[in-house]
């Protein structure tokens, strides 16, 4: 597939299809405007949780990220079934959909339904469990908590591997702004507050490689700290991380771990249900912290100075470190069109989709392949 371009495509599978929908792949890392939306602990086929991704979908972002705690109440196959696709369908099936596991994914199977149902960028020590890739001029890096604090398999992670792999990636990032996510706070005064082995080892990595916003979700609320370095409030102008807890997405709110906000928190809210929504348009980045309704529960934007952009006349080569190939998170190397209908003949060459697909098709029963067809239409068979 292309980068920054649209792709409309239907499932077709025995008889059965779907709608037309519409996505977008990641643009090259030249372009300076990225529109993404983010929130975790979600995964409870909740009205709130339809509430949530049904705003979100209405925000038309590029990309989403989930938090963690994508299906309670223990991540297995039925609940990522009912919990996450079923309630979420319409989001997930034309917004780029991008995960890190919560300790809830971990319950069953050290995890193995998620990564069953999950299909994530990789990195080169730690498979889909951490990773990143780059959307226009942003940088995002998925981070498995779980595994920081040795709650997975070290078959499948090491908190040493993780945390080098991390450091690795930053010093390496050229983007303008960098995202990392993952789902325990380093910071927060929920119910189960800051976890500080998180912030042990990675705040030193997101303060020296210049991080500029992190988001989390576990306790299931709303709050925002001050700019952080070390483990205090950054000095007045000083550029430093500003952590998020985005736990809002749909499970029950609970109570918050002190009666009176921290003096490094700006603001918290643990009332109303909401996700985050955030745009980056060249040196400035805008967030706002949106109830389904539309009500504003937070807002605030970050600036930089960024070099003058390259000249439109030069040649642009360049393109995203991982360029999502589906939606719902399924990313990688573009693959070659497969041929329609597991025959020979040229996509180009198909005017009617119903002609080469339907209840008796061959492959009606074989592993899903994508086709693309005329007008950057796919078909799902």
């Amino acid at each position: 597939l292309e980068p920054g371009t649209p792709y409309t495509y239907l499932v077709d599978a025995c008889g059965a299809r779907t709608s037309p929908v519409t996505f977008s792949t990641a643009s090259k890392p030249s372009v300076r405007s990225v529109h993404f939306t983010a929130v975790g602990d979600f995964g409870s086929n909740s009205n709130d949780q339809k509430d949530v991704a049904r705003a979100m979908l209405g925000r038309a972002p590029e990309l989403f990220l989930a938090l963690g705690d994508n299906a309670y109440e223990s991540g297995t196959e039925a609940e990522f079934q009912r919990n996450l696709f079923e309630p979420m369908a319409p989001l997930l099936s034309q917004v780029p959909f991008f995960a890190v596991p919560g300790n809830h994914e971990y319950e069953t199977n050290q995890g193995q339904p998620y990564f069953d149902n999950l299909y994530l960028p990789t990195s080169s020590t730690g498979g889909e469990s951490y990773y990143s890739f780059d959307w226009g001029y942003v940088h995002f890096v998925g981070i498995d908590s779980s595994c920081a604090l040795g709650l997975a398999p070290a078959s499948r992670c090491t908190p040493e591997k993780q945390r080098a792999w991390v450091e690795q990636d930053l010093a390496a990032n050229t983007g303008a702004w960098t995202v990392a996510y993952m789902h325990y706070p380093p910071w927060s005064s929920g119910e189960h507050g800051s976890q500080l082995n998180i912030r042990k080892q990675f705040a030193p990595l997101f303060e020296k490689y210049g991080v500029d916003l992190v988001l989390t979700g576990h306790d299931h609320d709303y709050e925002r700290t001050q700019p952080m370095t070390g483990n205090g409030v950054a000095a007045s102008g000083k550029k430093a991380p500003v952590y998020l807890v985005v736990g809002s997405g749909g499970a029950s709110l609970r109570d918050m771990s002190t009666s009176s906000k921290p003096a490094w928190t700006v603001l918290r809210n643990n009332v109303d249900h909401g996700y985050l929504d955030v745009k980056a348009e060249g040196g400035t980045l805008t967030a706002q912290m949106l109830t389904p309704a539309g009500k504003v529960m937070d807002s605030f934007t970050l600036t930089k100075e960024l070099p003058p952009e390259p000249d439109p006349g030069t040649p642009d080569d360049s393109s995203p470190s991982t360029p999502p190939e589906t939606p719902g998170g399924s990313t990688g190397s573009p693959a070659p069109s497969p041929p329609v209908a597991g025959g020979t003949q040229s996509p180009d060459a198909v005017t009617d989709p119903s002609e080469a697909y339907g209840p008796n098709a061959v492959g009606c029963s074989t592993s899903p392949a994508l086709a693309l067809l005329p007008a950057a239409m796919g078909v799902l068979v």
